[in-house]
């Protein structure tokens, strides 16, 4: 679903900074060569991340959610100088491309890349968040929020993508789809939580951004 006229869309791309030429390059590649590449955070919402991380100035960032790197470098790009982002992704075989794109842009120092189920990685990292991005598995965004929000600092954000899950969250849903029923329970959540204050961006597939009070 296409939640923004595509011309509006196009308009807002060509009025906001465009992508560096690693990042364009990582994009084409990802699109011909790796399996859903819808999955790729893109131009806009790359943007929107880069933005977040430059505002925060962040020394301790979490990405639950690898793919091919490319929310890692906006991420990455307002990191404090001896900063460090932490990115979790249970898939090994796209460390090579993330990794050559982290090396092309400046950031492979520092980011630590840790291949394994987030669930288990995250309680080991022993570390205080300025900033988390959860972009994983929609069946655990519950589980997520529970494990980091205790580790996130007060004014840290929260950011989840996917929210709006192609505008299945607002229709009939179907009991065996486990992720929508996931998507709808981490909303509630978070909204109900006295811990954070949010709002619910329309970005692409919707991104659900918590600042932790």
């Amino acid at each position: 679903m296409e939640f923004i006229d595509p011309k509006i869309e196009k308009y807002a791309e060509n009025n906001s900074t465009p992508e560096s030429d690693v990042l364009a390059q990582l994009n084409r590649e990802t699109h011909l060569k790796v399996l859903k590449p819808r999955m790729l955070s893109g131009h806009l919402q790359g943007r929107m991340l880069s933005m977040f991380s430059k505002l925060l100035k962040p020394k301790r960032i979490l990405e639950i959610g690898t793919y091919t790197g490319y929310s890692a470098i906006c991420l990455a790009e307002g990191l404090d100088s001896d900063g460090v982002l932490h990115t979790i992704d249970v898939n090994e075989e796209i460390e090579s491309i993330a990794k050559k794109y982290w090396q092309e842009a400046g950031v492979e120092d520092q980011i630590a890349f840790h291949c394994g189920v987030a669930s288990e990685i995250i309680p080991q990292l022993n570390e205080k968040f300025d900033l988390v991005f959860i972009d994983a598995d929609k069946s655990s965004y519950p589980a997520y929020f529970d494990m980091v929000i205790g580790s996130v600092r007060p004014g840290g954000l929260i950011i989840a993508d996917n929210v709006l899950w192609s505008g299945k969250v607002v229709e009939p849903v179907k009991e065996n789809d486990t992720d929508t029923k996931a998507l709808l329970e981490y909303a509630k959540k978070v909204q109900n939580d006295s811990r954070v204050e949010n709002i619910l961006l329309p970005i692409r597939d919707g991104l659900y951004v918590s600042r932790v009070l």
